[in-house]
């Protein structure tokens, strides 16, 4: 390849005005280009290109150079001031749409490790190419927001303020980025709103596209970012005007908040903004909904007119979305958005029918499922706090049934205790309450609802220990009904006491089943620890450790210090146990 070749390629061009250049003379320009821009002669190549005598065969092979030319300046191995200069020259008089393929193109084929880089630089040349667009421009933002999205989505989102700050993988950078990529477009869209709010169809194709950019965006990266408001307003955060530029674009391209989070189900298949085949559109509204009502983003926009009750509703879909995922991002934005709908709920305002929906009824189960079951210590305990603040928000007659399914059905000893806790505490309160609705916690519904609750539910043969938060609770709460009502005349002193001598004879039972067990198994642990000492001497002796080996996998996985411990524990929560039977047994004996 020389420089004769080349001028060859140029005359020719020169004297057939581009009639008869061939596929391997476009390659010939290419390639010096590219031999240029490697041996850092792009002052050389940009003299070329702006000469006035060279602009039509700049027009028909320009654009083969855009990649070269961007690899060289992801590469920052010298000063790109050239490299830009032939980029923008480029841009402005080579065709657009062919302009366009090359550079999503290059998106397309982005280096893994240098995204954040190659994608900001790109976004820089493909806005302008697509400003030149006509009617066609709708469709190919959407290709181009797409192609991005989908290499901007690959970067990990940072979760802590340092990792936002530092910027390790440049998503950010990429964020802060692609908020001036979309400005122009919002801004054509806003502009077209103010001369005639009737859209027409380019007009509603702009905001189609642009409606799912944001959608998109609140689904990734902002689902699994970690946003505080307190935090982000002393510090300038990326990711959090992220957010707030994604809300006010919403808003910007006329999609009412409440069209988008309450009534989407309602809206017409006719309405082209919405984008039908977004299988991800529940979660990208979750994340809407956590932003609005958590964090209060655009919350000026958002209608006051709303009761709360609606809005808690309508906000289960999107908790239910957020608590049933793995990821303690969405776990989390999960329970503060249950919080902050809740928040706005009064006390016992909740009423039965809403435990018959089935949203809720799936809400409380993953609420649960995350209480009991998730690694993550803080999501657990943040659980039990939204759990608690739920009952709180039930009505009187929501209360008592919640109470008795949650007894039938969740089968573990720490949710069971916490509903027998909050029966107790409904007991008391509604000795302060002179209302009817009052009366779910006394006389006969108090008695049905203990008789579903003061059980065990394998009967004698129920592992006390695996169940001792329940028993213990139950216990404290028979004696607490026992000694209350002995002193009062409300009619159920003797159907209570037939409940409580029901529920002490099973459990007597269990009791002496359980430590007659744990103590034979305590005495059999000694009775195996002196047999290992008395072998112990035997091998020092006569140097065989081999029988000692054998009894050592004789005894369970746990070592001997730990299954004596576990064994101690279990006899003296079952001596606790019986204490606060007794004590039961001698308030029934009292009886007049």
């Amino acid at each position: 390849m020389t420089a004769n070749q080349m001028e060859d390629v140029i005359q020719r061009w020169r004297n057939t005005q581009g009639k008869d250049v061939k596929a391997e003379d476009h390659e010939l320009f290419v390639n010096v280009g590219q031999m240029c821009i490697a041996q850092g002669d792009s002052a050389q190549l940009l003299d070329f290109i702006s000469e006035e005598k060279n602009q039509d065969i700049v027009k028909s092979m320009g654009s083969g150079l855009i990649g070269p030319l961007i690899k060289d300046m992801v590469k920052k191995e010298r000063d790109s001031v050239h490299c830009q200069a032939v980029i923008t020259h480029i841009i402005q008089i080579c065709n657009a749409d062919e302009l366009l393929d090359v550079l999503l193109k290059q998106v397309e084929e982005t280096d893994p490790v240098v995204i954040a880089d190659t994608i900001t630089l790109l976004m820089q040349q493909i806005q302008p190419v697509l400003m030149r667009l006509g009617d066609s421009k709708p469709a190919l933002l959407s290709l181009a927001l797409d192609a991005l999205h989908k290499q901007i989505s690959k970067l990990p989102v940072p979760y802590t303020h340092k990792q936002e700050v530092e910027d390790v993988h440049g998503l950010c950078r990429c964020c802060t980025a692609l908020l001036t990529f979309v400005q122009p477009f919002v801004q054509e869209v806003k502009s077209q709103e103010a001369k005639s709010p009737m859209a027409s169809t380019y007009h509603s194709r702009m905001r189609t596209v642009l409606h799912k950019f944001c959608m998109e965006s609140l689904r990734e990266p902002l689902l699994g970012a970690q946003l505080d408001r307190e935090t982000h307003k002393s510090h300038n955060s990326p990711l959090w005007n992220f957010a707030t530029e994604i809300m006010s674009t919403l808003s910007a391209i006329q999609e009412p908040l409440p069209n988008l989070l309450l009534y989407y189900p309602l809206r017409g298949k006719e309405d082209k903004r919405v984008v039908q085949d977004d299988s991800q559109l529940p979660e990208s509204r979750a994340c809407l909904a956590y932003l609005l009502f958590v964090q209060l983003i655009a919350i000026e926009l958002f209608p006051a007119v709303f009761s709360p009750v609606f809005i808690l509703q309508c906000n289960m879909e999107y908790i239910n979305i957020l608590l049933r995922r793995k990821d303690e991002p969405w776990i989390l934005k999960g329970l503060d958005l249950y919080v902050k709908s809740l928040d706005r709920v009064l006390d016992h305002s909740l009423p039965v029918g809403l435990l018959e929906q089935k949203m809720f009824h799936t809400v409380t189960q993953n609420l649960i499922h995350i209480m009991t079951d998730c690694p993550i210590q803080h999501l657990r305990v943040k659980a039990l706090v939204v759990f608690q603040l739920f009952i709180e928000k039930l009505s009187w007659e929501a209360k008592h049934k919640f109470f008795r399914c949650i007894m039938k059905t969740s089968q573990h000893a720490g949710v069971e205790s916490v509903i027998l806790t909050n029966i107790k505490n409904q007991v008391e309160n509604s000795s302060k309450s002179d209302g009817q609705m009052g009366s779910w916690f006394k006389g006969t519904l108090l008695l049905a609802l203990l008789r579903n609750t003061l059980s065990l539910p394998q009967g004698p043969e129920t592992d006390l220990l695996h169940g001792m938060d329940r028993v213990m609770v139950s216990l404290n709460l028979l004696r607490y009904l026992l000694i209350r009502e002995r002193s009062k005349s409300t009619g159920i002193w003797t159907e209570l006491c037939d409940i409580a001598e029901s529920y002490i004879k099973i459990l007597r039972v269990c009791l002496t089943m359980s430590k007659s067990y744990y103590g034979s198994e305590l005495k059999r642990l000694h009775e195996d620890k002196k047999v290992i000492v008395r072998e112990l001497k035997e091998a020092s002796g006569n140097k065989s450790i081999q029988r000692m080996i054998v009894k050592n996998k004789a005894l369970a996985g746990m070592p001997c210090e730990a299954q004596e411990k576990v064994l101690q524990c279990a006899l003296v929560t079952y001596d606790l146990m019986e204490s606060l039977v007794i004590r039961i047994e001698e308030i029934l004996d009292e009886r007049v």
